[in-house]
């Protein structure tokens, strides 16, 4: 196995496409298809399923590619310090639930580096999805939280996966609405309060399980209920419907605006919010960075 062919078979994973991925790297199809079935002979395994359509991942594929990313990063690393002495393309990824506050610390990061090059990548995402991503090197860092209702099952995905939950803040559970909700300006809200108005959630796709809900109380019977796959759609539905979601209570005007509030729910229930990265991988440097932007949100966890 060479870091020659690693190098093919990433970008054929990116193009999805022998030829493309050929016109990408400069040769023949032939050769690359060749070069790629030589690797997959000399691994044991496949790495791409072939068919008319073009070519995808296999399972097995998916966790190569990802070993193989780490090992290219790192010697372009290792090239860039030790041999031609050039300053080498900075990169990062980091997936997370549907956190503001987590987005903007991501702008805040990507301001810290100004002209510098650098391959920055963040995933606003379903929470299967941000372990996926960590498991398999597409992010660094994956942004996520447990609670007493999760915490056993994703804990125990978390080790299966090779990965390790770091705690960073403990919260409240805040009901995030419009400030033109009728209840926008009471100190609290009971869930009974709060069943005359439409529920909002983030869809979870095929992994819609309770313990995956970016919501807490996920498992309450609740009277309306409307699910979304994106964030921009659940405030236009806080404004439009009188819809309401339940969260950390931090807030980002910076991001969403100053037309939206957060009402604490009357309930012992506590949230907390954490990293996960691959176990025995240390973070980088650019990674650190972007944790300390986000610990800056601690002083703003509402009481």
């Amino acid at each position: 196995m060479t870091l020659m062919q690693l190098k093919y078979a990433i970008v054929v994973a990116g193009e999805n496409s022998l030829n493309d991925a050929a016109k990408k790297l400069f040769i023949s199809q032939p050769s690359l298809s060749a070069a790629i079935k030589t690797l997959e002979t000399e691994i044991g395994i496949d790495i791409f399923l072939r068919s008319k359509a073009g070519i995808t991942l296999t399972p097995e594929g998916v966790e190569f590619i990802g070993y193989a990313r780490q090992v290219v990063e790192q010697y372009e690393l290792l090239d860039a310090k030790y041999v031609t002495k050039a300053d080498a393309k900075k990169k990062f990824g980091v997936s997370m639930q549907h956190y503001t506050f987590a987005v903007n610390a991501f702008v805040k990061l990507v301001e810290q580096f100004g002209m510098d090059e650098y391959e920055f990548e963040v995933n606003e995402t379903k929470t299967y999805e941000v372990i996926e991503n960590v498991k398999n090197y597409k992010s660094e860092l994956g942004i996520l939280y447990l609670n007493d209702f999760n915490s056993s099952i994703l804990t125990r995905i978390f080790d299966e996966y090779g990965l390790e939950f770091h705690e960073m803040f403990e919260c409240g559970i805040y009901a995030y609405m419009s400030k033109t909700n009728p209840l926008a300006k009471k100190k609290s809200v009971t869930l009974e309060d709060l069943d005359e108005y439409p529920c909002l959630a983030f869809q979870q796709g095929d992994h819609n399980s309770f313990y995956y809900a970016e919501e807490v109380l996920s498992t309450y019977s609740y009277k309306r209920l409307i699910r979304a796959n994106d964030r921009a759609t659940l405030l236009n539905l806080m404004v439009g419907l009188n819809g309401y979601t339940l969260c950390s209570g931090i807030i980002c005007e910076e991001l969403n605006g100053d037309n939206y509030c957060a009402v604490k729910l009357k309930t012992d229930e506590k949230m907390t919010i954490g990293y996960i990265k691959r176990k025995n991988a240390s973070v980088s440097k650019i990674g650190s960075i972007y944790l300390e932007e986000l610990m800056k949100y601690k002083d703003n966890v509402m009481e």
